[in-house]
């Protein structure tokens, strides 16, 4: 069983998220964030992660507490449900278009965190009436930071930010599902130094 199930809880955000890696696809996901929500359906599905996520934040102030620390519990989470990493793929890659926008998402479950992410410049700044688009990046380095992962994301162009962000989504999902996928050749931990 490949399950990771977190819970944080801060004075700005009570939060709670379960993940099953060999799921398939079932979301259950609330944060009060409507498009947050509907990317974290994407992560699942696409992902073909088994997901619960449940968030109380301080909305009264506005959305990037809550956001940033359900990126935070997801990464806890996915690192816990990785366990050792024997036997998985460790690398992902996926190019994933929508529309006019295409996302290039390339991932090594290395356990040391770090990111590159390029998007095209001059988006709009939000997204319905609590998504503001430069936490896109934001969320991504919090689940990095706590699930120790390398993630390049790469947006060459596009030009509505729902299909900009929701392509990095999708492609997060496919290489997320692909690296964690056991690979049936492997045995022990994909790695020269015996540990990742």
């Amino acid at each position: 069983m490949r399950v990771g199930r977190v819970e944080r809880a801060t004075k700005e955000t009570a939060v709670l998220v379960e993940v099953d890696l060999d799921g398939t696809g079932k979301v259950d996901v609330a944060t009060g964030v409507g498009f947050f929500d509907h990317m974290l359906n994407q992560l699942g599905r696409h992902g073909l992660f088994d997901l619960t996520v449940k968030t109380d934040g301080d909305l009264h102030i506005d959305s990037h507490h809550t956001i940033e620390d359900t990126a935070l519990a997801l990464g806890a989470a996915f690192k816990q449900a990785l366990g050792d990493k024997a036997g998985i793929r460790r690398w992902g890659f996926a190019s994933c278009p929508l529309d006019e926008s295409l996302a290039q998402v390339t991932v090594d479950l290395s356990g040391r965190p770090y990111l590159i992410h390029n998007e095209p410049a001059g988006m709009a700044p939000m997204i319905g009436p609590d998504y503001d688009t430069t936490l896109t990046r934001h969320i991504l380095e919090s689940f990095v930071a706590q699930a120790a992962i390398c993630l390049h994301v790469h947006v060459p162009y596009g030009r509505n930010a729902h299909h900009i962000v929701e392509a990095q989504f999708k492609a997060l999902a496919r290489a997320l599902r692909e690296a964690a996928e056991p690979d049936p050749r492997a045995t022990g931990v994909p790695s020269t130094k015996g540990v990742l």
